[in-house]
């Protein structure tokens, strides 16, 4: 371990938002936008953005419907989301302990 596991470190969950949908997710498994947008103390822009990313990689899943005439969007983890955040979590552990 140790500096090696820079390299495994995924830049697509790295950045400080998509890290922050990532850490909601894998906890509450499914959010719908708004509850992220407030969690995150993000702009509707910024978090559509990096949903965005992390659904092109596969690690999100977003859903569109409808509830009372509203639009909802709900944002998911996927089962290779949840591997990846893994092997993330895994690389940055192996950075920050990896003496000894």
């Amino acid at each position: 371990m140790g500096l090696h596991d820079l390299g495994r470190i995924d830049e697509v969950i790295h950045g400080r938002m998509r890290l922050g949908i990532m850490v909601y997710l894998a906890d509450a498994e499914t959010a719908d936008f708004t509850e992220l947008k407030t969690v995150l103390e993000a702009t509707q822009g910024n978090l559509s953005v990096h949903l965005k990313k992390l659904e092109e990689a596969g690690y999100v899943s977003i859903a569109k419907s409808f509830k009372d005439n509203k639009p909802l969007t709900q944002a998911s983890i996927t089962p290779a989301g949840r591997k990846a955040f893994a092997a993330y979590l895994e690389a940055l552990g192996g950075l920050i302990g990896g003496k000894g």
